[in-house]
């Protein structure tokens, strides 16, 4: 989801709740305790130099159980952050601890938003020669992974 479209969304809400894949949802007690810019710069396995760039929010679990952060609040929140940072309509990538501190996607369904797991990739499958398939599955110890030394993708 892009920063453009949570910005529609809010105004039509009651309540800002967030809801991880699970079903399980982030304690409404929540705090989002930053926005900002995420860049990421860097090369894949095939060789190409990439950038990505993403608005990143960060959710936080206090002892504050009768905090309860209302939709136009956080829209003010966004709408000074792109002041102050300068933030572009970009994609948003959701930090929130779990078991540890997971990103997820940001979707919604109507009522809620949703935290969508992520899932890594490689970017290069041509380089690495694997069979498309093969990206379907975990390594195993029958099933090495597309990087291997002569494989001149690594």
């Amino acid at each position: 989801m892009k920063l453009s479209k949570i910005k529609e969304l809010l105004p039509t809400l009651q309540n800002v709740e967030f809801q991880l894949e699970n079903g399980t949802f982030v304690p409404e007690y929540f705090h989002v305790t930053e926005i900002g810019i995420v860049t990421k710069h860097f090369i894949d396995c095939g060789g190409t130099i990439r950038n990505e760039k993403a608005v990143n929010f960060q959710l936080w679990n206090a002892d504050d159980f009768e905090h309860r952060l209302k939709p136009a609040k956080l829209l003010h929140i966004i709408n000074l952050s792109e002041e102050k940072l300068g933030i572009e309509d970009s994609e948003i990538e959701v930090e929130y601890q779990n078991d540890t501190i997971g990103k997820y996607d940001l979707d919604f369904n109507g009522e809620v938003f949703i935290l969508k797991n992520k899932k890594t990739a490689c970017l290069a499958n041509e380089a690495c020669g694997t069979p498309q398939e093969k990206f379907k599955t975990l390594p195993t110890e029958s099933n090495n992974s597309c990087c291997t030394p002569e494989s001149g993708c690594c």
